[in-house]
């Protein structure tokens, strides 16, 4: 395997409704990685789990309030999030400007086919 550089254009754009716009940065067995973006009208993640993999997030830009293992986080610009397997987890958007996230999921869950999947409007992030 050669190596990856997507430039601040780059990687796979899915757009949903309901503001929320995603990009695809990475999608290997080892790891997959995103850039999640949520307007502040966006009803959030619920509590969930994974059994065979880490959600991880780094906050770019906005406010999240995370939800881990029953300790209520908020978090701003430079924060890092991670949920282990095993561990219950969901955010919201606190605030009033856009969300983003810098989501890392290892290994690779299939997450980038679920936002595919969704990208018309259903339900998922």
């Amino acid at each position: 395997m050669t190596g990856i550089v997507v430039g601040p254009e780059g990687g796979e754009r899915i757009r949903h409704v309901g503001g929320r716009d995603h990009r695809v940065l990475l999608e290997i067995p080892a790891v997959e990685m995103f850039e999640l973006s949520f307007t502040p009208d966006f009803e959030g993640v619920d509590p969930h789990t994974h059994e065979a993999h880490a959600d991880c997030f780094y906050v770019l830009e906005g406010e999240a309030e995370f939800t881990v293992d029953g300790e209520l986080v908020r978090a701003g610009p430079g924060t890092f999030v991670a949920a282990p397997p095993g561990a219950v987890h969901g955010f919201r958007v606190v605030g009033e400007g856009q969300l983003r996230l810098l989501n890392v999921q290892v290994p690779n869950s299939g997450f980038g086919d679920r936002l595919r999947r969704h990208e018309s409007g259903g339900a998922g992030v």
